[in-house]
């Protein structure tokens, strides 16, 4: 399955064209979208135009399960100085 189809209009196709072919045209390349979505729910990979929408920001960010975990060092750390429960009151 290939996007290109989807992605090459140009006005000067479009122009001369009556309003109920621009529309059959539109909902053929709606449906073509819809399947492409489908066929790459899933995947690994997607086409770009494909990608839900993000900031640059949003798309660096480490998955969530990543950011939860902690290296060898922050557990020793935790280990070994534990969060102080008690203080001497002045």
């Amino acid at each position: 399955m290939n996007n290109t189809a989807v992605a090459k209009i140009k006005a000067l196709d479009l122009s001369g064209k009556k309003e109920e072919e621009l529309l059959k045209q539109l909902d053929d390349l709606k449906l073509k979208r819809k399947n492409l979505r489908k066929f790459y729910k899933g995947k690994k990979y997607k086409p770009l135009d494909l990608w839900s929408t993000k900031t640059g920001a949003e798309r660096r960010r480490l998955p969530k399960h990543e950011e939860k975990l902690k290296t060898k060092k922050q557990q020793r750390k935790e280990r070994l100085y534990p969060l102080r429960k008690c203080a001497v009151k002045a």
